[in-house]
């Protein structure tokens, strides 16, 4: 398979009446990122939140974060159009913040969107998105990988977040089998979409 570099994705907009909300509090921090990918793919890439997307001149660039997330995922055979990312909070925080009402204020937008994509697969990335997923501030993805989950009616894997592989380059080759567990159950269940 040819090598696929990563990408910035098209960011899919807010549906009309959520851009301006400001539940969360962090309204003043930054904008509201929906998502980005394939809004219609299969898989539903969930992290905490929307991290750096501009620099300080507005110019659009790809964090570390996307960048070592769709490596992972080409190597384990996705193509873009297989992905959809998404996140707990709809907006980056950049400053101190209340966590849990943020939380517990956004998971709405992300039940909305569970019920609107209906996607075959959920792949939490990271702790907080596994936490708020699967509603329970105990588990952690290192007691949750390689195993299939249905905390919210739809089948759920976990893996660690791209940040974290980045920063302990010994968790590259846990991060690119947990890729490829996901890319396994896909192509077990090809038509079921």
């Amino acid at each position: 398979m040819d090598k696929i570099c990563p990408s910035i994705w098209p960011e899919e907009m807010p549906p009309e009446g959520t851009e301006d909300c400001t539940d969360c509090g962090l309204f003043q921090h930054s904008r509201m990122i929906w998502g980005e990918g394939n809004p219609n793919a299969p898989i539903l890439i969930l992290l905490d939140n929307p991290g750096a997307r501009e620099n300080r001149e507005g110019a659009s660039f790809l964090c570390g974060t996307r960048e070592t997330m769709q490596k992972a995922a080409y190597e384990a055979g996705f193509r873009d159009q297989d992905l959809y990312a998404t996140y707990v909070l709809k907006r980056r925080p950049v400053r101190a913040y209340d966590k849990p009402k943020a939380r517990e204020a956004c998971m709405q937008h992300l039940l909305d969107q569970l019920q609107s994509k209906s996607p075959r697969f959920v792949f939490c990335l990271g702790n907080v998105a596994a936490q708020v997923f699967f509603a329970d501030h105990e588990v952690e993805v290192k007691n949750l990988r390689q195993e299939w989950h249905s905390p919210r009616g739809v089948q759920t894997a976990v893996s660690y977040h791209p940040l974290a592989v980045r920063r302990r380059p010994n968790l590259w080759m846990h991060f690119v089998s947990d890729w490829k567990f996901l890319a396994e159950a896909c192509k077990e269940n090809p038509n079921n979409q």
